[in-house]
């Protein structure tokens, strides 16, 4: 029990009121990215969890968080706590004063690179904590598919973050051809769109994909990266899904849910995508990061408990196989955890191959700069030529050096920079 927890207790002990042992306050509020299976696992969670305060939550899980979490901010009727998966989002939210620092207990979780301290009148603070993550820069594939000549799988429909799938192309490449160094130069807004190590990222996209036909294109701009829907209305993946003549697809480890894990392989991306053996252990990363928007203590202990090792077992012990969560250290997989052939292979990726680890450099941008990247790639995609390109990219550093000069006058405020890190920090 926590510190916070006793104290409590204590308090409720020496009151003597009758029913002092009975919360008759409001449910604590949880906005999070996860539906379907994935919430109601993390719902499981949340109901079994016992924290020692007497608390009860209620979880609100919607694709669509941006739009719902600045709707309740407007209405000034926050969460208590969201669980986001963009550094540029929350790095805004810290700047506006809307996040609470986390309590000490919870920050020594901050691992990095998911939870970059920030600078905040001269005083290094942690705003947020990875709950769990997905490892990237890799590729899948049908078992005993050659891969000397791949032909790619794309799908970048998302609703209304369409796009992402292109980007993270984008800064897979970025990374691997140009190194960590950069890569984190370029997604923190201290290099200029038009660089040659950035335009090359693009050009070598266009040449890995290759030349597509009008119907092909439209067909991976308007299909959800999940692929298409089988006849029971469950997504099947791009690699199954029919109209889809391909035999690789570029994904991150969260879509071995669609997946048989008898059926496919997965291997790092490195080797697919023309850089330097030096860079060619370097992974880029995601996470939903869990961050404190509300005064009410109880937040602060849901988050550490939600973070802790045994919060980690209650939701991995509730989720199917398939959407079992990914955590942020290094420690590995419990030998006496059940796992599936995936999630073993990623789990050595993460822990034993990766040497690098950066965070995925769209979700690190401030949100305008994300969406326009994420649109510019939609545009590049039907389009792929030198001129539209070259439009593009000066469209993109127009909207970064404005973003930058907006920013500029803050002086008590300043940004993540490292948002790369060794696994384990």
């Amino acid at each position: 029990m926590s510190r916070l927890a006793r104290a409590l207790l204590a308090a409720c002990l020496l009151a003597l009121v009758p029913g002092c042992g009975t919360d008759t306050r409001d449910p604590l509020v949880v906005l999070g990215p996860w539906t379907g299976e994935e919430g109601k696992a993390f719902e499981a969670a949340l109901d079994r969890l016992d924290d020692g305060t007497g608390r009860t939550y209620t979880y609100e899980g919607t694709r669509s968080l941006r739009e719902t979490l600045v709707s309740q901010l407007e209405a000034d009727d926050p969460p208590d706590v969201a669980v986001l998966n963009s550094i540029g989002e929350l790095t805004e939210y810290a700047r506006r004063d809307k996040l609470r620092p986390l309590a000490e207990e919870t920050a020594e979780r901050a691992y990095p690179p998911w939870a970059p301290t920030l600078l905040v009148d001269s005083r290094r603070l942690t705003y947020w904590v990875p709950l769990k993550i997905d490892l990237k820069s890799l590729v899948w594939s049908e078992k005993g598919t050659p891969d000397d000549h791949p032909t790619w799988c794309v799908g970048l429909a998302s609703q209304a973050t369409s796009g992402w799938p292109g980007t993270d192309w984008i800064e897979d490449l970025v990374l691997h051809q140009a190194g960590p160094a950069v890569y984190s130069e370029w997604a923190t807004g201290r290099l200029d769109w038009r660089d040659p190590a950035v335009e090359r990222a693009w050009t070598t996209w266009a040449q890995l994909l290759g030349k597509r036909s009008p119907a092909s294109v439209e067909r991976s701009l308007t299909t959800s990266f999940e692929g298409s829907s089988d006849p029971q209305g469950r997504p099947r993946g791009l690699l199954d899904s029919p109209g889809f003549d391909c035999t690789h697809e570029h994904q991150s480890a969260f879509i071995r849910y669609v997946y048989s894990g008898d059926a496919v392989t997965v291997e790092p991306s490195a080797r697919y995508l023309d850089g330097p053996s030096a860079y060619r252990d370097a992974f880029e990363v995601a996470g939903d990061m869990a961050a404190v928007f509300s005064d009410d203590p109880d937040a602060q202990e849901l988050v550490e408990r939600l973070s802790s090792p045994a919060g980690r077992e209650r939701w991995r012990a509730e989720a199917d196989p398939a959407v079992r969560p990914l955590f942020p250290d290094t420690a590995g997989l419990s030998p006496s955890a059940p796992t599936t052939p995936l999630e073993r292979e990623i789990d050595t990726l993460l822990t034993t191959r990766a040497r690098t680890l950066c965070f995925d450099a769209s979700d690190v941008m401030p949100p305008e700069l994300r969406d326009a990247f994420h649109r510019a790639v939609l545009e590049f995609f039907r389009d792929p030529t030198r001129r539209q390109l070259t439009s593009l990219l000066q469209q993109l550093e127009t909207i970064r050096t404005q973003v930058n000069a907006d920013s500029g006058t803050d002086r008590t405020f300043r940004p993540p920079e490292d948002i790369c890190a060794r696994p384990g920090g």
